[in-house]
């Protein structure tokens, strides 16, 4: 990969632009792909494409494509149209393409269906325990189908500047400790999700599959105490009330993407929330 060589971001949302700007900065042509070009800032150039309905156009001298969809609700057929469809499409754009891309597709750790607190690897089976997480499962079938060399990232929970649901809810008195023990839960700061698929790019012969996820698998009950703590409200109340965090409950390794050189610029749930209240990483018009 050359500085000047394009770089395509399929699904150019919070994600996808952090990841776009990344490597804008390193000299690369960065075109983002969303349904409002008007949205992706500059230096991206942004291009309107509905994925879900539209094949895109791959420039000749593309050399990564970063495909990073969001779907805008928790409907299956929206799931489905986003991202099988939207996959779909992106790769016959590739494969209309005289490009030779790597192409790096994000998943979730959703399509691991483990509730006992056990290690999760990308070596454990996956299995879609929800509508949702069934349709990631038929996502990444038809990428191994298509595009076998393509790389996997299957994200834990992203959060960061715009992402404080759980900040919210404790601020908000609406959050819940557990009567019991609480499920560990598992999170990855969006830029250090983004710095994995900039850093992924460029690893020589990368494995298919990499989890992306912080150092800390956490209990949930532990991240509430201490975002109560740092923003100076009462700590939840116990029951079975309120809004939770569904997931299941396992403990994500980021063992082998660490392994390739990354390292999380946010360790734990602690730096990164503490970087989120302090207002860090907000981009601004």
């Amino acid at each position: 990969m050359h500085n000047n060589d394009t770089v395509v971001i399929a699904g150019c949302g919070d994600l996808g632009t952090e990841a776009g700007l990344r490597f804008a900065r390193r000299g690369h042509h960065v075109i983002g792909l969303r349904r409002r070009a008007e949205l992706v800032p500059a230096p991206i150039t942004g291009r309107s494409a509905d994925l879900r309905h539209e094949v895109p156009e791959i420039p000749a001298d593309t050399s990564v494509v970063v495909v990073a969809f969001a779907a805008g609700s928790r409907d299956v057929d929206e799931y489905r149209a986003t991202y099988v469809d939207g996959l779909r499409n992106v790769l016959d754009g590739i494969d209309a393409s005289d490009a030779d891309p790597r192409l790096l597709v994000v998943s979730s750790t959703a399509v691991y269906d483990v509730d006992d607190g056990s290690e999760v690897t990308e070596d454990t089976p996956v299995h879609g325990a929800t509508p949702t997480a069934e349709v990631l499962v038929e996502a990444e079938a038809l990428l191994r189908v298509r595009a076998p060399d393509a790389v996997l990232v299957r994200l834990s929970g992203v959060y960061g500047p715009g992402r404080e649901r759980l900040i919210d809810q404790v601020r908000s008195g609406s959050a819940r400790l557990a009567p019991g023990a609480s499920p560990h839960t598992n999170r990855i700061h969006r830029d250090d999700a983004a710095a994995a698929l900039v850093h992924l790019a460029t690893v020589e012969d990368p494995a298919p599959t990499y989890l992306g996820t912080d150092d800390e698998p956490s209990r949930l009950d532990d991240v509430l105490r201490f975002l109560a703590d740092e923003l100076g409200v009462p700590e939840p109340v116990t029951g079975d009330g309120g809004a939770r965090q569904s997931g299941g409950d396992k403990r994500l390794s980021n063992a082998l993407l660490r392994s390739t050189g990354w390292a999380p610029q946010y360790p734990t749930f602690r730096e990164g929330y503490r970087a989120v209240l302090a207002g860090e990483g907000v981009r601004h018009p």
